[in-house]
């Protein structure tokens, strides 16, 4: 082997290893796993109902185990690599807290309003947008006598879901991540929505789940 590949293979290490520590760091800050499972418990709680996942086919089930398997070793050689080049105390990942009366008290407004709101998802007439809100999106799908009263429920909920995402921020003392929580609960919100409620995507296009 000759001295530039011997000093490069160190080098490439090195900077896989600085890669990661730097992957790690940006994690802290926000810590995208906790915040989405955060954010499921309370949309399948305002929602109400959700999809049960398919079966599997039993046929499929050894296959499952072995990715399972693979994924489990690749984590213990990631955990093994990182745990050289990165301190304990950076490695920790903070949690998100969602408990506080102001937290409890706009999950308990939006809950008790998705029932008003459920057939107009149903029907079309309003669906999710891709900033976590609610829009009206065919008014002409809604009876006549009760398009005043969707246009007000379409108008509480996007400020009861405003503050809730202001609310979890500041639950945490990081105002910081509120675009964070709203992007997160705007993918959540649709995945966690029964078949045939309507969503924009990024581009603000509607599409039906």
């Amino acid at each position: 082997m000759t001295p530039i590949a011997r000093c490069a293979r160190p080098l490439a290490w090195f900077g896989l290893a600085f890669l990661l520590s730097a992957c790690v760091t940006i994690n802290i800050y926000f810590p995208a796993a906790a915040a989405e499972d955060a954010a499921r418990i309370i949309v399948r709680d305002v929602l109400g109902e959700t999809e049960q996942p398919p079966a599997r086919d039993p046929a499929e089930e050894p296959a499952a185990s072995d990715q399972g398997a693979l994924r489990e070793m690749g984590s213990r050689v990631m955990v093994a690599v990182l745990n050289g080049v990165i301190s304990p105390a950076q490695a920790q990942q903070p949690d998100i807290n969602i408990r506080s009366s102001a937290i409890d008290s706009l999950r308990a407004s939006m809950r008790q309003r998705a029932s008003g709101l459920r057939p107009h998802y149903q029907s079309g007439a309003v669906g999710f947008t891709s900033d976590g809100l609610v829009a009206v999106r065919d008014l002409n799908a809604v009876p006549l006598r009760d398009r005043s009263t969707v246009q007000r429920l379409v108008s509480e909920e996007n400020a009861d879901r405003n503050a809730l995402y202001r609310e979890i921020a500041r639950a945490n003392d990081r105002p910081e991540w509120e675009s964070d929580i709203r992007r997160t609960f705007a993918r959540v919100w649709v995945e966690e929505a029964p078949s045939g409620y309507w969503y924009q995507d990024e581009r603000g296009r509607w599409q039906q789940k």
